[in-house]
């Protein structure tokens, strides 16, 4: 690719994966619209490994609270809120880990569509607007339960459909759990690390155990870029949503939907 191309698709990439509007599906826009070639499921996964550098550096007190707490409770047997965080997020990443093989096995690309991706985009984005308008919920992270943080696990798998939105889906359903827009969004990212380490790295074996080239300068630059950009996503939108419910997110995404069934449908 070229350097614009990868500093394009990456700052794409920045700033919609913890914003509720789908990088997977800007991504996929970006290229449809300017007539890029299909960067691959390889290069996205770069960027997305470049977002959860930028989540793990945001978040690095709070992790190192959990990983301390969870590993404290392996020893004493004893569940604190950190704990049990640590618990809930592993247990609620399995859901994704299931799916992602299972839809890697039985419809490997057969989702990568703008007219899937324009589909998603609405129809999560109207189920957003829902929970932000109706669920004016105070609870924090701490008050999840492992079951909750479960359920929110599961609806995470729905993001391996491009157009849904990781962050959209998963703080959609902390909404209707109660949480505060804050608390929903926190818990989402902190829900996003390991699946997105887990995607990255399983891509990694597969490069390099293949006898294909592949270009890990342009990975590395996306990756880098793609880190600084999130870094600053992540700050500006947890202030933001202090301030605005997630109304303009689901006005953006029902307009873009709407838009992508104009140009390809």
């Amino acid at each position: 690719m070229e350097i614009i191309q990868i500093i394009t698709l990456a700052i794409i990439q920045g700033l919609t994966e913890f914003l509720p509007v789908s990088s997977s599906g800007h991504l996929i826009l970006t290229q449809q619209v300017l007539g890029w070639a299909d960067q691959g499921q390889a290069f996205d996964v770069a960027l997305h490994f470049g977002s959860a550098i930028a989540v793990i550096g945001y978040f690095r007190k709070d992790l190192g609270d959990i990983i301390s707490g969870w590993f404290k409770s392996i020893k004493t047997k004893e569940q604190t809120n950190n704990s049990r965080i640590g618990w809930g997020i592993i247990i609620g990443t399995i859901p994704a880990c299931i799916a992602g093989l299972l839809i890697k096995v039985l419809l490997d690309g057969a989702f990568r569509s703008p007219l899937i991706v324009a589909s998603t985009l609405i129809i999560f984005g109207l189920l957003l607007g829902w929970a932000s308008v109706k669920c004016k919920g105070k609870r924090d992270i701490t008050t999840l339960s492992i079951k909750d943080m479960l359920l929110i696990g599961i609806a995470q798998a729905f993001a391996l459909i491009p157009g849904t939105s990781r962050s959209g889906i998963t703080i959609t359903a902390a909404l209707a759990m109660g949480l505060t827009p804050v608390a929903a969004a926190r818990f989402s990212f902190l829900l996003s690390i390991p699946a997105i380490l887990m995607a990255s790295g399983l891509h990694v074996i597969k490069m390099l155990s293949s006898t294909d080239a592949v270009n890990w300068g342009d990975m590395i630059i996306g990756a880098g870029v793609a880190a600084v950009t999130a870094f600053l996503c992540i700050h500006f939108f947890l202030k933001l949503i202090q301030k605005i419910n997630m109304v303009p997110f689901v006005l953006y995404r029902i307009a873009m939907g709407i838009y992508l069934i104009y140009l390809f449908a």
